[in-house]
This record gives structure tokens, C-alpha cells and sequence, in this order.
């Protein structure tokens, strides 16, 4: 058999995908099992998009595009984040992905020599680390706090920086806690990095769905930090593979040389199917349906209080709860497997989201019908006794 590389042996398993799996088959077996475990908003591409993408093939533009992206659409792209983040971006900057996860790994196969060190907060989404791995560079998670909201600071990058460090990426807000980092201490954290020589990637792949102050978006921080969004989750499109980055201006042409031997270009159908989010219809739409998941995270807090699952910080996006479990058991993943086989209810173990007292927490989704997550609600108070 052929070797494999070295490399893979730092890429863990994605554990929440056996829970999932466990799921299914009790499922399988008639069991009703109320999902609050992966990351994927119920409710699916608006009915402009879909009617949108069967023009697309109607006409026939399913050929290869431009490895950047069809123009129409970097110019929306780059219309709407002036028109919602505030910030004016110029359309040459942005080069569409297939997807987010595309999106980072053609980042980090851009910017990173083998052996080269990336920083970022512990918990995280594992896929990001896996991403630095996989170009050969190696992550290093840098434990965080509820103190920090989860989140890596500016001191931290200082302490933590090293000779062999390249750059840091971070989420915000971010999945799994739903944190998001205050402007003030990114611009910080952006400042020390500027100050030496690295990268700054910021995954904004949730910043559409912010729900208790501004949104605002690190490309006001300067041309240097590269960001990274998708149509998965703001725009509900998750199967559709569809994401941007924008870059600086000086790494456009690198970018787009790796795009087009790595991935030749984005979904055509996609990417046309993509042009009809931006009217003020789909706009108003998409705004009605973040509405709908802040109802859901405000009904969910305070239940989760009542339980006895502690939110140490309350989260401000995206649709997840970082909540401590530690008052009900002394290891989350196994009360994982308990809360999904006696109570019917699934959420994802600590253990996938690095090695800051992963025990202790569980990371429930709310993108579930409030209908649903009422349900899940009633069941764990039957589960836990309360």
C-alpha cells in the first residue's frame, strides 16, 4: 500500500460526525431525535436563488468562469459589504471560493512555508487548524477564557509569537461559542501582528448573523488583513459551495494563479444562482430569518440557566451556545452520548474544538424551528431531572 503523509496523523477525526452517525441510525430504528449538533441553518436557499440557478442552466452558463469569479458577482459581493459592514472594498480584491473551507485553503496554501506556525484561540472550528496542517504549516491553539470571550487577544499574540510564526486566524464571531471580538481588541490583536511582518486572516463566515451591535467587518482595518465569508450561512446556502476572500491588492494575481491549478473556478450555476441575494427583496428576507435565530438564542438562554447549563458568555452570532456542563457530569462527550440515547436530543462534545477544558462543554445549534428546540428543552429538564 501506498504511504500516507506524515502529516495526516495530525489531522484528527471529526467526532461529532460519529454522535452524528449514531444519530441517524436511532433515527433508523424510530427514535425521534431533535438535532441541535451540526452547524447548518434549517432553513435553505431563498426561492429567487433556486429559480435563479435553474435559469442558469436553462441557458446554459454552467461553463468554466474566471478562477476569481464571475465579475457580477465580485461586484455584488463588494456592494454588499459596503452597503452592510460599512466598508468599501474594491471588487478586484475579492476572489469567490468554493466555499469558506476553499476560501482558507487557498489562504493557507498561499502564505504558508512547510513548518510555518499559525496562532489561534482554543476552542475553535477544527477544520481551520486542519486547513494549516494540510498546507504543511502547524496550528498552534492558544487556550482562551470566558474572561477573553473565548477569543484570541492581543497580549496573547505577543506572548505566544515566535520565530517560526507566520500569521493568526481567527473567527468572529466564532463557531463553536458564538462570541464575537470587540473591535477595539481585533484592532489590537491586528496591530501586533502588523507589527510583525505576519498575516491576519479574520473568518467572518458569521458576521451576517450578528444580533447585538453593529456589524462590522476587519477589512476597515486596512487593506493587509485578509478576510474570509461564505454564502453557507448568512445566505443559507450550504450545499451550493460558494464563499469569498478578499485579499490585498499585491496578492490578487497570486491568489488567483493558485486558483486556477487548484480548483479552475467556482460553481458556474452557483455562482449565477448567488447574483439574486442581493436585491433588497432577498435582503429583507435574509434580515427577517437572522430575526428568527436571535428569538431562538433569547428563548434558549435563559432555559439553558434554568437546566443548570451555564453560558459563561453570552453569544452575539452565529447560532451556537458554548454552554458548561460540568455541574451535570465530569466528561461532555459522554453526557453527549447519554443526553442523544435518553433524552433524544444531539449536541456536539467539547473534544472537537481543541484542548481548553474541552470536558466541560458541550456546543449546542440552534438552527433548529423554535418548535423543535422547545421540544429539546422539555426533554433535557425530564433528563436532568429539574
Amino acid at each position: 500500500m501506498p504511504r500516507l503523509a506524515a502529516k495526516l496523523d495530525r489531522i484528527s477525526p471529526f467526532y461529532v460526525m460519529e454522535l452524528v452517525k449514531r444519530a441517524a441510525a436511532l433515527e433508523a430504528q424510530g427514535q425521534d431525535i431533535v438535532h441541535m449538533s451540526i452547524g447548518e441553518p434549517d432553513f435553505t436557499a431563498i426561492a429567487p436563488v433556486q429559480a435563479a440557478a435553474e435559469a442558469a442552466l436553462r441557458a446554459g452558463k454552467s461553463r468554466y468562469t474566471p478562477a476569481v469569479g464571475i465579475p457580477m458577482l465580485r461586484e455584488a459581493i463588494a456592494a454588499f459589504q459596503s452597503q452592510r459592514f460599512g466598508v468599501a472594498v474594491d471588487p478586484a480584491r475579492i476572489i469567490v471560493t468554493a466555499g469558506a473551507s476553499g476560501a482558507l485553503q487557498l489562504a493557507c496554501t498561499a502564505l504558508l512555508d512547510p513548518g510555518a506556525e499559525v496562532l489561534m484561540a482554543d476552542p475553535a472550528y477544527p477544520c481551520n487548524r486542519h486547513f494549516v496542517t494540510a498546507a504543511g504549516g502547524m496550528a498552534t491553539l492558544v487556550p482562551t477564557s470566558p474572561e477573553d470571550r473565548f477569543q484570541l487577544t492581543a497580549e496573547q499574540v505577543c506572548e505566544h509569537w515566535s520565530a517560526r510564526t507566520a500569521g493568526v486566524i481567527v473567527a468572529s464571531p466564532s463557531n463553536p461559542t458564538g462570541t464575537s471580538i470587540a473591535p477595539e481588541a481585533l484592532a489590537d490583536l491586528v496591530r501586533e501582528v502588523r507589527r510583525r511582518d505576519g498575516f491576519a486572516i479574520v473568518d467572518e463566515i458569521y458576521l451576517g448573523l450578528s444580533y447585538d451591535s453593529p456589524r462590522r467587518s476587519a477589512a476597515a482595518l486596512g487593506e493587509d488583513v485578509i478576510l474570509v465569508n461564505s454564502f453557507s450561512k448568512y445566505f443559507h446556502m450550504t450545499g451550493w459551495r460558494l464563499g469569498w476572500l478578499v485579499v490585498p491588492p499585491a496578492l490578487v494575481s497570486a491568489f488567483e494563479k493558485l486558483a486556477q491549478n487548484l480548483v479552475i473556478c467556482p460553481s458556474a450555476i452557483a455562482q449565477h444562482a448567488a447574483l439574486a441575494c442581493f436585491t433588497p427583496e432577498a435582503q429583507a428576507e435574509f434580515e427577517a430569518r437572522r430575526e428568527a435565530f436571535r428569538a431562538r438564542r433569547d428563548y434558549l438562554l435563559p432555559e439553558f440557566e434554568r437546566l443548570g447549563l451555564h453560558v459563561p458568555v453570552k453569544p452575539d452570532g452565529a447560532f451556537y451556545i458554548y454552554a458548561d456542563v460540568s455541574q451535570h457530569a465530569p466528561d461532555s462527550n459522554k453526557l453527549a452520548y447519554r443526553l442523544l440515547e435518553q433524552a433524544g436530543v444531539c449536541a456536539v462534545p467539547g473534544m472537537d474544538f481543541g484542548h481548553a477544558a474541552p470536558e466541560r462543554y458541550l456546543r449546542f445549534s440552534y438552527a433548529n424551528s423554535l418548535e423543535r428546540l422547545q421540544e429539546a428543552v422539555a426533554r433535557m429538564g425530564q433528563f436532568f431531572g429539574r
